[in-house]
């Protein structure tokens, strides 16, 4: 169900016009549907029926509190890559119990607040973190739950920057050798191996590169089971892929389909750490046109927002549908790549976009939920975005823009010399 409409020439996000947020709260926005965001969440969770699960929302993919405080009343688990993270899933109701902690550079602060939390599980992802962890837990006497993640070489076929099955990835164990390091884990005196762990890539529009991935951790299982090491859960992390132009990812009730029927009768628990596909589609970025600037043959859309609030386009050369939030009948129809005023050539937000506007008008990014906020900077000194939460007809400002004095808290200048 789309969550983003047009009535009278406004562009609506539930029940709220677009253009009335962007007056109340300025640009750049993000704008998020509380409706969008549960409707996919909740998607995962029914397609797994009766079958044992966990659904851990991927936290990297936006971590603003009140999201986060969505999923957990939800019923949420959290996969975490950070103890900040850890620390915002706590600080917005998050259970322990439920969170698991991936990230190939897990520092010794950050496992020790984790074992001390008691999370679900570690995702380990080499065999020097597996004697850190054991180390750590040995000191604080705490049996530590881990989980390997392996690396099945399995190519996902997208976007060579997210994709991490490969062998040259720097995610997880090779498959082929992975039994060795979980016969270590088995000897060890503080470990207590609960699962396997596996996650390919992100943004994957067929189910096949999964179900091969599936296929070869399943033998991994079977092939630890003669070792006499028994596994509880099986993890096959996220990486469902989303629409943003022309892509036709499978549906989540069939991806889960596939995987159940895959799995068969054995007794494990699934595991699915979802994050670009809750909450990409669910959020748009508004933004105002400052300048139009024609440079011979090619025409500028300069706005407010640039690549530090939205960097997706060019870290990845993503694409992301742009349309105008209220129609301008008095402006010529043109073609326009869309800018930010950051001081980078790379500063884009779109190109070669058919749009009939003004300067002054509002412009909507779309499919700006995921990876939007979350990897948005403060370069060239500009304060991040404003970010708003729609309940249906009532909007929630849930982080407040940023000042020039947030981004110079906690600096100082040398003393003068005496």
């Amino acid at each position: 169900m789309s969550h983003f409409s047009r009535r009278n020439g406004q562009l609506y996000i539930d029940n709220i016009a677009l253009a009335d947020l962007a007056i109340q709260h300025g640009t750049p926005a993000y704008v998020y549907s509380k409706e969008a965001i549960s409707e996919q969440f909740l998607a995962y969770q029914q397609a797994m029926g009766e079958q044992p699960q966990l659904i851990c929302y991927a936290v990297k993919a936006n971590c603003s509190l009140a999201i986060l405080n969505v999923l957990a009343k939800l019923g949420a688990g959290f996969d975490i890559v950070s103890g900040g993270e850890l620390e915002r899933v706590l600080a917005a109701g998050g259970q322990p119990q439920r969170i698991v902690f991936s990230g190939v550079g897990k520092s010794h602060d950050e496992i020790t607040l984790a074992l001390k939390t008691g999370i679900h599980c570690f995702n380990v992802e080499s065999t020097a973190e597996l004697e850190r962890i054991q180390d750590i837990a040995q000191g604080l006497d705490i049996v530590a739950p881990i989980s390997i993640r392996v690396n099945p070489d399995v190519d996902a076929g997208t976007h060579p920057y997210i994709s991490t099955g490969l062998k040259e990835n720097k995610f997880g164990i090779d498959i082929d050798s992975v039994s060795a390091v979980y016969q270590r884990a088995a000897a060890l005196s503080h470990l207590a191996i609960k699962g396997v762990d596996c996650h390919i890539g992100s943004q994957l529009t067929e189910i096949a590169p999964f179900i091969d991935a599936m296929d070869r951790v399943l033998l991994l299982i079977d092939h630890l089971a003669e070792k006499g090491i028994t596994i509880e859960h099986l993890d096959l992390g996220g990486g469902l892929g989303v629409r943003y132009q022309d892509e036709q990812p499978p549906a989540i009730g069939d991806y889960i389909h596939a995987i159940r029927q895959r799995l068969g009768t054995r007794d494990l628990r699934l595991i699915l750490e979802p994050g670009r596909s809750i909450v990409a589609n669910a959020g748009v970025l508004l933004t105002r046109v400052e300048y139009l600037k024609n440079a011979g043959d090619k025409n500028f859309a300069i706005v407010d927002a640039a690549m530090n609030d939205m960097l997706r386009p060019a870290l990845y050369e993503a694409w992301l549908d742009i349309e105008t939030v209220s129609e301008n009948k008095q402006a010529n129809t043109a073609i326009y790549d869309i800018v930010g005023p950051v001081c980078e050539t790379g500063d884009f937000l779109g190109k070669q976009r058919s749009l009939a506007i003004g300067e002054g008008d509002l412009l909507c990014i779309h499919s700006a939920g995921a990876y939007g906020m979350s990897m948005s900077s403060n370069y060239n000194s500009r304060p991040r975005a404003v970010e708003i939460m729609v309940d249906d007809s009532k909007a929630h400002l849930i982080k407040a823009r940023e000042t020039n004095a947030d981004l110079m808290r906690g600096e100082s200048l040398l003393p003068d010399p005496c």
